[in-house]
């Protein structure tokens, strides 16, 4: 089986194209990645010299290169995102343009090449705001409150489109928050290890009580396997880490566990329609696929400070130039240094 991965030197990306290459001896991985500033091939390095593996630097957007990688490719596994959202508050354009474009791109590719399997990761974002106690099914409406995630419910509903005009072997899957190794430090759980490391402030938003259900990435990668090899077309899959937690409790907990002082939480102003709670149910995979999250939190989170900790070079490297003008950018007017036990605090995603 040949697959076409695209965005493979992403955070999940990169884990999934570790996970397949050290568990299917049966795949060989074609990795389809631009290099913006989260893409980072040393995110691939335990796979680079790997015979069933092959990278193509390369946009999504680009028809013609897209054509040419379709080719020969039993399935395709579509990460490629822009994934943080307050960059795409910051600037709608380049979401807009590769969630749904390079979306649109990769659909007429392998519909031209009939290939037998499309299968695009979208996030539980999609159903925005979730009032307690519901959990999102896969039916739930699509609210989406921020840029990036209304692109990607954009993308979510052109491949269902294709599904139905088309006849495409699409599946979608929808997860919900991912932490681990290797992920880039914008969002919250890097973002907080990697300050807390320094002895630099912890940035939260508003009051820190958005609740977020928290998955292990390399959950994530089983839960997205087990769909593409048993899930049905043009079905959606919630994939969801059963870990429902305010912000702030895993803030506290990065604090516990790196010795960090509870002085370093700085109150920063809140990200404009941040959504209060997300929330889903994964009965259907399971039901479909089998698949269930196996990583506790407290043990995942451990093992995730202990990468960091071990490997802060990385952490330096990628967290230099370009990244420094978007923290400055989407933080910087932000602080009041005030803290969080005031009961002013949210924390960022």
């Amino acid at each position: 089986m040949k697959i076409l991965v695209t965005g493979g030197a992403g955070f999940i990306g990169s884990a999934f194209v570790r996970h397949v290459i050290a568990h299917r001896d049966d795949i060989h991985v074609v990795t389809l990645d631009k290099l913006t500033y989260a893409g980072n091939l040393e995110n691939l390095a335990p796979v680079e010299a790997n015979p069933r593996h092959r990278f193509v630097r390369g946009d999504i957007c680009d028809a013609a290169l897209v054509r040419t990688e379709m080719e020969g490719i039993d399935a395709v596994v579509h990460f490629a995102a822009e994934s943080h959202v307050d960059r795409s508050i910051l600037s709608p354009d380049q979401a807009i343009e590769t969630n749904i474009r390079g979306t649109a791109t990769l659909l007429d590719a392998a519909r031209a090449a009939r290939t037998p399997r499309f299968l695009l990761v979208s996030t539980d974002e999609v159903y925005g705001d979730v009032a307690a106690p519901i959990e999102a099914d896969e039916s739930f409406p699509l609210k989406p409150s921020s840029p990036y995630a209304a692109s990607k419910a954009g993308a979510d509903l052109l491949a269902l489109a294709y599904v139905r005009t088309y006849k495409m072997p699409v599946v979608i899957t929808r997860a919900s928050n991912n932490y681990g190794p290797y992920q880039f430090p914008e969002k919250l759980i890097p973002l907080m290890i990697s300050n807390a490391l320094e002895g630099a402030p912890l940035p939260i938003y508003g009051d820190g009580q958005q609740v977020r259900d928290w998955l292990y990435v390399d959950d994530h990668c089983r839960g997205i396997l087990a769909v593409l090899d048993k899930g049905r077309d043009g079905e959606v899959y919630n994939i969801g880490g059963n870990c429902a937690l305010a912000n702030l409790d895993v803030v506290e907990r990065i604090i516990t566990i790196t010795g960090a002082p509870r002085s370093l939480l700085t109150r920063v102003a809140d990200r404009p329609g941040h959504d209060r709670r997300y929330a889903l149910t994964s009965e259907k995979v399971a039901r479909d696929t089998g698949y269930m999250p196996l990583m506790q939190f407290d043990e995942g989170l451990a093992s995730v400070v202990r990468w960091y900790q071990d490997n802060k070079d990385w952490t330096r490297r990628v967290k230099s130039g370009e990244y420094r003008q978007y923290y400055e950018n989407n933080y910087g007017w932000r602080s009041t240094a005030t803290d969080v036990r005031s009961g002013l605090g949210t924390t960022c995603e």
